[in-house]
């Protein structure tokens, strides 16, 4: 028990994909309210992408601003497409806290490429990080969950894309869309220990990813793939990281308590159209 004020003050919250973008926004945000954080980030290319990889340094400034927050802070790299990888630092987090409440699987990486064109390495770079690294993530915590006893929350980090197609985007649509039903699977066998898990949907989040210069030349040879890209909000045009980790805070707080199952779309409008 740390003592601390806050929506999850006396939780921990385990936050993967941690070192910077939405992942820094939810350690952050967590912190701000209570939790104490087990974070980790590959910190490396995972295979060939538009836009630069996660630092060491940029996991190390999360931490800083996480402690910064008032939170105790564990964290390690880790690549979620390693079970093991995942295991070990989940279980330097439970020695050193304890317990683990809340799940934040956020480890993510954005390729694009018709289907057909999109090599057979970023296919697997993308299923198995966006897809099997959440797997491993929930694997790896829902034990320990299920023995403290204490219920929890599980969020998973899906996409707009997990809710609708995109074109030049077969890999991380099918990965994003296979998040959703290992969700609502979760949150099925999970309610008799009190565990809940629900899926968020943002669009368009000013990170490292929305300015992935292969997106650039794809729309540029495509033009018509931008009838595809619309959303109902004009303002703001972009999301904040901030804007995604609210909905994250209030998931994995027990304001939602009652809530499980669903997909929570962040997305200035984008699946209305």
């Amino acid at each position: 028990m740390n003592g601390r004020l806050g929506r999850v003050c006396d939780k921990v919250a385990l936050v993967t994909g941690a070192a910077r973008g939405q992942g820094r926004a939810h350690a952050l945000r967590l912190a701000e309210e209570g939790a104490d954080l087990v974070l980790l980030d590959v910190c490396a290319a995972v295979t060939e992408l538009g836009y630069p990889s996660a630092t060491t340094g940029e996991l190390d400034e999360t931490v800083r601003l996480a402690e910064r927050a008032g939170a105790r802070v564990v964290a390690g790299r880790a690549d979620v497409r390693s079970l093991e990888d995942v295991s070990a630092v989940v279980a330097d987090g439970v020695r050193a806290f304890g317990r683990l409440d809340v799940v934040v699987a956020n480890a993510g990486i954005s390729a694009w490429g018709r289907l057909w064109e999109i090599t057979a390495e970023q296919w697997r770079a993308v299923l198995d990080t966006n897809l099997t690294g959440v797997w491993h993530t929930l694997k790896a915590t829902i034990p320990v969950m299920i023995d403290a006893g204490n219920g929890g929350s599980i969020v998973t980090i899906s996409s707009v894309a997990g809710l609708k197609s995109l074109p030049a985007q077969a890999h991380y649509s099918a990965a994003k869309h296979g998040v959703v039903g290992l969700t609502r699977t979760a949150a099925l066998e999970l309610a008799p220990y009190g565990i809940r898990a629900n899926s968020v949907h943002p669009w368009a989040v000013e990170t490292a990813m929305a300015h992935d210069e292969v997106l650039v030349g794809v729309l540029r040879a495509h033009p018509d793939y931008l009838a595809s890209f619309g959303q109902v909000l004009g303002e703001p045009k972009v999301a904040a990281p901030r804007d995604i980790a609210d909905a994250v805070l209030w998931l994995a707080s027990d304001e939602s308590r009652t809530v499980t199952g669903i997909a929570l779309p962040v997305d200035l409008g984008a699946t209305s159209v």
